[in-house]
């Protein structure tokens, strides 16, 4: 294919680049870009692929269109099997992750929180990188997840599948929506939903209703449904509506982002209490990237199931919700189901 031959030569090259897939597609698109500038978006008003981190209060890298070589190619990836291989988990970190989601279900007991997010990075050693099978892997076994690998010198190579859309819009014509809830795919027809998960979507359902009534006309929430990402299911609400005459784009995204289904609620009380307690840096985890004003259209997908690689270690990035009836090692549990998503292509 030439976009994975390009792909190869930019990143032995050094120089940035993004490729990806949308959900449900066989269209594989990528932005190659010729120098390793950093350029920075703050309005959203540019054009091109967007790369932003959890805290909206930093930059957003801008890959724009008018520096860059995109092309789009239809792909057929062969069956590559995903490894089964546990890891294995460091008992410390099992340790402080429970006694932080111990301490956040206490906090929420105490305070006005409803909701806080808690995630954690897991390192694995990777004895034999290869990009690209990393990458097909990801393709293969996420079909219905929004699949990249990114790629700039002076930040760093980052793969994920997220299953979560933040934002869809055409012209003023928007599409989101909110998920939430956990639970390992066995196979069930019907899967049960124990009241916990029920109330965790439903905050963050009533949460985008919220932001969105005063900058939007036509609101539409439909009707919560179970989807499947990779060994995972989760329940989704998808919510509609048309921007209103005096809101932007802008004004959209910073009223999504972070989604209760990544930071919590009351969204500023979670957001300070995870930059004071979780104890490292969330970077891209939990932000979002995609296509950003292109033909009147942009595309965005939260940063989930996602990891970075640095001498031939991969960062990987996964969480919870946390509410009042949750079970801290339980929570722990789910985030060790999650991280399966990107160890299973290492």
């Amino acid at each position: 294919m030439r976009i994975f031959d390009k792909v190869i030569r930019l990143y032995d090259e050094n120089l940035p680049f993004v490729v990806y897939r949308k959900p449900k597609k066989n269209t594989v698109s990528s932005f190659f870009i010729t120098d390793d500038k950093l350029h920075f978006t703050s309005n959203f008003k540019e054009s091109g692929f967007v790369f932003a981190p959890f805290n909206a209060n930093e930059k957003a890298i801008l890959f724009p269109i008018e520096k860059s070589e995109c092309l789009t190619e239809e792909i057929k990836i062969e069956n590559i099997n995903a490894n089964e291989n546990t890891f294995l988990v460091d008992e410390t970190s099992k340790e402080n992750h429970i006694n932080i989601v111990e301490k956040t279900i206490d906090k929420i007991n105490k305070s006005e929180l409803k909701k806080v997010v808690i995630s954690r990075k897991e390192l694995v050693k990777i004895s034999d990188f290869d990009l690209l099978e990393i990458y097909k892997k990801l393709l293969h076994n996420y079909k219905n997840a929004f699949v990249y690998c990114w790629f700039h010198p002076k930040v760093g190579l980052w793969f994920g599948a997220t299953p979560e859309t933040l934002l869809n819009i055409k012209n003023d014509d928007f599409k989101t929506m909110s998920l939430a809830g956990t639970q390992v795919d066995e196979g069930q027809i019907k899967p049960i939903w124990k009241s916990k998960e029920l109330e965790e979507q439903q905050l963050v359902t009533d949460f985008i209703e919220d932001q969105l009534k005063d900058i939007s006309t036509n609101l539409k929430i439909n009707k919560t449904e179970t989807i499947k990402a990779g060994n995972l299911l989760h329940l989704r609400t998808k919510v509609e509506g048309k921007l209103s005459e005096k809101s932007d784009l802008k004004s959209l995204i910073r009223a999504l982002h972070p989604t209760p289904a990544v930071c919590g609620l009351p969204r500023n009380l979670a957001k300070d209490f995870i930059l004071e307690n979780e104890n490292y840096d969330r970077s891209f985890y939990t932000g979002f990237l995609g296509e950003l004003n292109l033909d009147k259209k942009s595309s965005l997908f939260v940063n989930l199931r996602c990891m970075a690689i640095k001498n031939k270690t991969a960062a990987i990035y996964i969480g919870g919700g946390i509410t009042k009836d949750s079970n801290a090692k339980n929570e722990w549990q789910e985030t060790v189901s999650k991280s399966k998503t990107m160890k299973k292509v290492l």
